[in-house]
């Protein structure tokens, strides 16, 4: 159950990136470097390495612009706050996405995936104290099999799946522009989690999902 959410000072987000990561932001339309692993008979992955180019500057622009907000949960008889800051847009918005090349993307995974990709969350895990834990995720088509795409920028970090009866899992280490694609039955068999690591610097998820509100 999700309760108060408290917005966050632009100052408590900075980020300096590579210093030598100033490339122009570019997406690659192809999907060159797709590779699709099947994690059973229903459900599958699609991983592209450094699919966004200039992922660095997409970082920053994102600290910088999105609303952030530590949203706060109950977990059993207490109320804490999300081990990680989050923000949301979607299609019925005013305005539309406030940075480009993320609009572009959503575009692109539209053409590539069939479908319309209406909302948009963002996950900022500050340091390696940040994560998820093991979860799927719930939307009002999951009979039509929906699809999440992952674009992650900034500290390359673990993303793990297993499945949902537990067992050992498959490890991911998502970031610098990196996208991640679930799909077929991956929510329903499946489900995922961004785990505590010892040391780590910034990441951002960025998820594009269809048929999903923003919490």
């Amino acid at each position: 159950m999700f309760a108060r959410r408290d917005r966050v000072d632009h100052d408590e987000v900075r980020w300096q990136g590579s210093l030598f990561a100033l490339s122009a932001t570019t997406v690659d339309p192809a999907f060159g470097g797709l590779v699709r692993r099947q994690l059973d008979r229903d459900s599958w992955v699609d991983y592209v390495p450094n699919w966004l180019g200039g992922s660095d500057d997409v970082c920053r622009e994102l600290l910088a612009t999105m609303p952030w907000v530590n949203r706060r949960v109950r977990m059993y008889d207490r109320m804490l706050d999300e081990p990680r800051l989050s923000a949301w847009w979607t299609a019925s918005s005013a305005h539309s996405f406030p940075i480009a090349s993320i609009s572009e993307i959503r575009s692109l995974l539209a053409i590539r995936y069939d479908r319309d990709f209406d909302s948009i969350g963002c996950n900022y895990y500050r340091d390696g104290r940040d994560s998820v834990a093991w979860h799927a995720d719930k939307l009002p088509g999951i009979a039509l099999q929906p699809i999440i795409a992952i674009v992650s920028v900034g500290t390359r970090r673990p993303f793990l799946l297993r499945r949902s009866t537990g067992g050992p899992s498959i490890r991911y280490e998502l970031g610098d522009g990196d996208l991640m694609v679930m799909g077929g039955q991956s929510q329903v068999g499946w489900q995922h989690t961004v785990p505590k690591v010892a040391q780590c610097g910034p990441r951002i998820s960025v998820t594009f999902r269809h048929g999903a509100t923003a919490p």
